[in-house]
């Protein structure tokens, strides 16, 4: 069963939809992943079980980082000559 979806208000007052049972690993906390309707369908972003923000990006390497508090998740491909 998946887990329920918790409505979130975007900076422009739209709703997004986090879901709090699927999750990436975070430096300094899980990021959980956000989704544009409650179907499921498309993917909105990241929400930061840090400190509770929406402002986070990706880059194409995988990394997902908070523009807030900092917290980060590693690339997916990940070496030191990424650094």
């Amino acid at each position: 069963m998946a887990a329920e979806l918790e409505g979130r208000e975007t900076g422009d007052g739209r709703t997004v939809y986090v879901d709090r049972g699927e999750t990436e690993r975070g430096a300094q906390g899980p990021f959980f992943v956000v989704f544009v309707t409650e179907d499921r369908e498309t993917r909105w972003g990241y929400f930061c079980g840090n400190c509770d923000s929406l402002d986070t990006a990706m880059d194409t390497m995988g990394r997902i980082q908070c523009n807030v508090c900092g917290n980060i998740r590693k690339p997916d491909e990940w070496d030191a000559a990424h650094e």
